[in-house]
């Protein structure tokens, strides 16, 4: 590789001032001649009109600058968990990251989700508290809040005389014992030489820290204010000195997408390139989907400003025009490079129908949804034809308006939206059976028998199939098996089946009669055969909760949290104030966040993050038609499936 490259995000809980410290590095790297502001409406990194209007980041934003001649690429993050699904697609293009934590509000639950994820990837991270000069800024609490919330130790590289105050000055911490300690208790070598009271070279701490920032095994916490430029340039050397260079494994070309947008000239593939190189014009291989497409035009952004480029090499970032079939989350090439997995952060528990406020517009809304959902994909855009509705899910009530928005500024479409429901799902209560012949009216052969099996909450789905391929020729096995997800995407209460096995024990083929498209058809039936004979248990979402409030509201809170069908554990007293930790439903707690706040009056601080899936009793959830043709509906399904219906 030809140049020293940094693969970067920054990444917090809303309001942090990630948008703000990503200005500051522009500036300071000289990439721009004039700092942006987000109350301004002028950063960078915020082009979309609601993101300037409303001051906040609602897509991921690419920019690229140099500093020290490395070429740093960096990716803003929103920081709103409604639009987490940002975030999850950016985690798998970065090699290290900047996690930023508020002075004041300190670690908060989407800073822990993101934290988890970053060491589930294993991507060597910085800690830089940010807003030290607020009144309020506690950096003792906050570095005790990384301790206890985020399990792994830190060490701290920077002290402030002041903080809370605009005049607060930024220092280095002594490499003292304290500072030799947190490296002693990772690094076996320096622990040796701790005990036995040796001198220990700088060059030994400081080889210590790179390894253990490398393996994730501590956390390095660097202080500063965005707003007021302190301790910029200092976390910019921390970038090159401890963040990783892309590793390269020079095996052949391989790139993940790892992001899509669209732009007047039409859809662009936001692609890290893991190995290899990609050159204007080359003809890509997309391996996720089996298809091969030319690229048309590679640009990539600097400081704020497009540039076309001819030629991207390994460990590098771009916008690419032309692979007009590409997904998120799909992989070009097929060299044996390792991409890492895909991440999860959240997962979306309400649902919501989206209408045209003018019924001339559904054709346009349904294509708009469309490029929407292949931009995000957790908004698992669903077009029922029958009933002429177009669903969405959604993370929460800001994405809603977001939404509003956009389709208003990208597609001059005005729409309204029904109340959000939230996504319950189901389960077999039991074990059965389910059995289908489809055998007419000919032609058509496909008979197929599945056990089907309660599993443990959060399993998921399996499948497995104990039938030879003389009984059903291996490739209606496969049409089988690719038919479960869309066989379990409603059951008998009309919510997605989970926590289930399901089993193929019986079945045959014909060999004159039998189509791949047979079998497609007789394993829905059969299934939901299946789950009407058995019944299924209703499930609902649960969030874990925690609440910081004054000790005078306990009695009020809890009470609160019991009529919510909550529980909670014992509280903990400290300084006249008490820590509440415990679990409720979503159902029942959609509105509780203003309606702590009005309780409190703002002294409450509420934090959330899904839990699981529990069982629910039918009266306590939502039970809905299902929507389109049911499977039971047997003679009519049949007609669907043969595109027979008028």
């Amino acid at each position: 590789m030809s140049k020293n490259i940094r693969n970067i995000g920054i990444l917090a809980h809303v309001d942090a001032g990630k948008t703000t410290l990503t200005e500051n590095f522009l500036y300071h790297s000289g990439a721009v001649k004039q700092l942006g502001s987000v109350d301004q409406g002028t950063a960078k990194t915020d082009s979309l009109a609601i993101e300037k209007e409303r001051g906040i980041s609602v897509k991921a934003a690419f920019t690229s600058f140099e500093w020290k001649n490395t070429q740093i690429n960096l990716i803003d993050t929103p920081g709103h968990i409604d639009f987490s699904s940002e975030v999850e697609r950016t985690i798998r293009a970065l090699d290290g990251a900047i996690l930023l934590v508020s002075a004041v509000e300190g670690i908060q639950a989407h800073t822990e989700t993101i934290w988890e994820a970053l060491k589930a990837q294993k991507i060597p991270t910085l800690i830089w508290i940010n807003k030290i000069d607020r009144a309020g800024a506690d950096i003792d609490k906050v570095l005790a809040d990384i301790e206890k919330e985020l399990k792994v130790p830190f060490i701290s590289l920077h002290d402030c005389d002041g903080e809370g105050d605009k005049d607060v000055v930024l220092k280095l911490c002594p490499k003292d014992d304290t500072y030799i300690e947190s490296l002693a208790n990772i690094d076996d070598l320096i622990m040796e030489k701790y005990l036995e009271g040796e001198a220990i070279s700088e060059n030994e701490l400081e080889n210590a820290l790179k390894k253990g920032i490398s393996e994730t095994a501590i956390l390095p916490v660097m202080l500063g204010s965005a707003k007021l430029s302190l301790g910029i340039e200092e976390l910019l050397d921390a970038v090159i000195n401890y963040l990783p260079s892309p590793q390269i494994e020079n095996k052949g070309f391989s790139a993940l997408v790892y992001a899509v947008h669209h732009d007047d000239r039409g859809k662009v593939a936001n692609v890290k390139i893991f190995d290899g190189q990609l050159k204007n014009r080359d003809v890509v291989y997309n391996a996720t989907q089996g298809l091969e497409e030319k690229v048309h035009q590679m640009k990539k952004n600097v400081a704020g400003k497009t540039s076309d480029i001819q030629e991207l090499g390994a460990g590098d970032i771009a916008a690419v025009y032309g692979l007009s079939e590409v997904k998120v989350g799909d992989i070009l090439g097929e060299s044996n490079a390792e991409i890492p997995k895909e991440v999860k952060l959240q997962a979306p528990l309400l649902t919501i129908q989206v209408k045209p406020k003018a019924e001339k517009d559904l054709a346009s809304l349904v294509q708009a949804m469309n490029v929407l959902a292949a931009e995000d994909p957790n908004l698992e855009f669903d077009w029922l034809a029958e009933e002429r509705e177009v669903h969405i899910k959604i993370m929460g009530k800001i994405q809603i308006e977001i939404l509003e928005q956009m389709l208003l500024d990208r597609f001059n479409l005005e729409v309204s939206f029904e109340d959000p429901i939230v996504i319950y799902k189901e389960t077999p209560s039991g074990v059965g059976e389910g059995y289908e012949r489809y055998t007419m009216p000919k032609p058509c052969w496909a008979v197929c028998r599945f056990l089907i099996e309660p599993l443990e909450r959060g399993s998921g789905v399996q499948y497995e199939s104990k039938v030879g391929v003389n009984d059903i020729l291996i490739r209606y096995q496969q049409e089988v098996e690719r038919t479960i997800p869309l066989a379990l995407s409603q059951g008998i209460k009309g919510w997605e089946v989970t926590d289930v096995k399901i089993t193929l024990i019986e079945g045959e083929d014909h060999v004159m009669h039998s189509r791949a498209g047979d079998f497609v058809t007789c394993t829905p039936m059969g299934i939901m055969k299946g789950l009407d004979e058995i019944g299924t248990t209703l499930l609902e979402p649960i969030l874990s909760f925690k609440i910081v409030a004054p000790e005078e509201l306990l009695g009020t809170i809890s009470s609160d949290i019991i009529q919510m069908r909550g529980s909670f554990g014992s509280p903990e007293i400290i300084d006249g104030k008490f820590i509440l930790e415990g679990t409720y439903p979503v159902a029942t707690s959609l509105d509780y966040p203003v309606t702590l706040s009005s309780k409190s009056g703002g002294k409450a601080k509420l934090s959330t993050k899904f839990h699981s899936y529990q069982a629910c009793e039918d009266d306590l959830g939502v039970i809905r038609e299902f929507k389109g043709i049911s499977p039971l509906d047997r003679s009519k399904y049949i007609l669907k499936a043969r595109n027979a219906l008028q």
